[in-house]
């Protein structure tokens, strides 16, 4: 039986008469990437702190490395939250070491894990400079080590990749892989699906505090439309009789030889072969006949595109880190 870093039964939070989140249940298995996917105002913060113990849920359970408190587990825990948060006077090398005494480590260990962090990760010129003196893509990595360098069996990261440049976003999803290659359970949210379509074992999408869909991208791409791309001198007419065809949408005319290019997306559970054996019983050339999935980008957006961004949560305070 696969073991459990993190369950959620029928969660519901309510703020006064908004429901941020509505009866949510999944699990975390031990050692993946688990995506929280949503838009803005879903319900995926409010969900993180949950699990947290930062707020309590208005109802339903939660389970975090089998206890049922976070708090009483928070050493085993790293915290990257939405909100970036640095003591502007305290020095990068200092913020490392200081988050990792505040969860379990000795004051010259913390001292030694935060230089070897910063030089791995190339800030090492940086370990004496004030965290209001770096660049906001520097201090976002100092957070994000403050958050791993006491080496938690379970990371939860809001929102990670929000204001940070390709070449670190490159670093950040490198270092999620690490970590998992640690035998580390990772959350994170984002609504840029490009990185969790990338990193994920499994993702959940959540919309107006509902989970929408839960599983991996290959589950995911068999339950949405497929997507056909093929070239011919039909018509557009001629094309969208082949089937059961929920779009059509023309990618291409080529003048000299009168061939079009379309882009067709099948209605849910339509079989391609169908359409292209139609195509043959009817006298139709094909020279061009390709199938492809739907992204993980089209599979958010029949989910959530139509969906209208919620009155965010109320601030909450930030975990607290000392005993």
């Amino acid at each position: 039986m696969t073991e459990k870093s993190v369950s959620l039964e029928n969660v519901t939070k309510h703020y006064g008469a908004f429901t941020a989140v509505n009866d949510l249940s999944f699990d975390v298995a031990k050692g993946e990437i688990f995506g929280f996917l949503g838009p803005n105002g879903a319900g995926k913060t409010s969900t993180l702190r949950m699990m947290l113990d930062i707020i309590k849920p208005s109802s339903g359970r939660i389970s975090v490395l089998g206890s049922s408190s976070a708090i009483s587990v928070r050493r085993r825990i790293g915290y990257l939250p939405e909100e970036r948060g640095l003591y502007r006077k305290m020095k990068a090398a200092e913020s490392i070491a200081y988050f990792a005494q505040l969860r379990g480590l000795s004051r010259q260990h913390a001292k030694s894990k935060a230089m070897e962090l910063l030089e791995r990760f190339g800030l090492q010129d940086f370990a004496n400079s004030k965290n209001e003196a770096l660049s906001k893509g520097m201090a976002q990595k100092v957070q994000l080590l403050s958050t791993i360098a006491h080496e938690p069996e379970l990371l939860i990261l809001d929102e990670p990749f929000t204001g940070l440049d390709p070449i670190n976003q490159q670093t950040l999803e490198d270092l999620i892989r690490e970590q998992r290659q640690a035998g580390r359970t990772i959350i994170f949210s984002t609504h840029v699906m490009q990185h969790a379509e990338r990193l994920c074992d499994r993702f959940l999408i959540m919309v107006r505090g509902r989970k929408s869909f839960e599983g991996t991208l290959a589950e995911a791409r068999s339950t949405f439309s497929k997507r056909i791309h093929l070239r011919t001198n039909a018509s557009a007419d001629a094309v969208r009789e082949l089937g059961p065809v929920a779009s059509l949408r023309v990618e291409e005319t080529a003048g000299a030889s009168a061939e079009t290019s379309y882009e067709i997306t099948l209605e849910e559970g339509a079989d391609p072969q169908g359409l292209l054996k139609r195509a043959v019983a009817a006298g139709i050339v094909l020279t061009r006949f390709e199938q492809s999935g739907a992204t993980l980008h089209d599979i958010f957006v029949a989910l959530a595109g139509d969906s209208e961004d919620e009155t965010a949560a109320p601030p909450c305070p930030v975990m607290e880190a000392a005993e």
